[in-house]
């Protein structure tokens, strides 16, 4: 039993952290105290599932997301997964992204934290992603997604769910460098809520995030070099122009 209530109470935590709740925030809407929320967070008190339910409505996400238990689940705080291998990817909790949409003509840029303490039979762990973009006028926007991240020796593989639009789904493939580094290259894909038209944008993951945002447009930019190479493969160009 404490194994069940420590796994939904880390499901709990992280899935309000990604909507950006307190615990105090939590607490109020489901009508608890904030100590009995800490709790419930903790695996310190068993849940009863009315209030499960309220609190999936609140956190926007499926009850059988909270309550997925299998008996062979690890505990919350021992990951199912290896990350002892020399790449700082495999071991980072948070990564930064940037591509360059160029039906906007102006670069993106995204945060994507990884709760490892969350993970399936498959071994993947829960993700959550944030997209900011401004506009010439210095207007903000951002966008959440909720997901999972898969790990493979050469690829690492992010599957998103729009949390607004849940017909919106992306993947994300980056490439696990072989010599350790700080950056690496990737590939967003999926179908574009704004024109319903199939994307995919050539990415810059890095382990630290940048303001060099020149330097950044200009090695997101398909080249001509690029064009050719795939032309040469007869493989399916998008390019980022308009």
């Amino acid at each position: 039993m404490e194994n069940i209530n420590q796994c939904l109470g880390a499901r709990i935590r992280n899935y309000r952290k990604m909507k950006k709740l307190t615990l105090q925030q939590l607490a109020d809407q489901i009508h608890k105290s904030r100590a009995t929320v800490s709790k419930y967070e903790t695996g310190e008190i068993t849940l009863d599932i009315e209030t499960l339910f309220e609190i999936s409505k609140v956190l926007d996400v499926d009850l059988s997301r909270l309550a997925d238990y299998r008996p062979d689940e690890q505990p919350p705080l021992t990951p199912a997964v290896d990350y002892s291998g020399e790449s700082p990817f495999f071991k980072a909790d948070r990564l930064y992204f940037y591509f360059y949409d160029g039906r906007y003509h102006r670069l993106k840029e995204a945060v994507i934290d990884i709760h490892k303490n969350v993970v399936d039979k498959d071994g993947c762990c829960d993700a959550s992603m944030s997209i900011r973009s401004s506009t010439p006028t210095g207007r903000s926007s951002e966008i959440y997604y909720n997901g999972s991240v898969l790990y493979s020796d050469m690829l690492i593989r992010f599957s998103f769910v729009n949390c607004y639009n849940k017909l919106e789904q992306d993947l994300l493939y980056i490439f696990n460098p072989l010599e350790l580094r700080d950056y690496t290259e990737g590939l967003l894909c999926g179908i574009s809520s704004a024109d319903l038209m199939p994307c995919a944008f050539k990415c810059l993951v890095t382990l630290n995030p940048s303001t060099d945002y020149e330097n950044l447009q200009q090695h997101l930019l398909l080249s001509v070099k690029d064009l050719r190479r795939w032309q040469k493969m007869n493989m399916l160009i998008v390019d980022n122009n308009s």
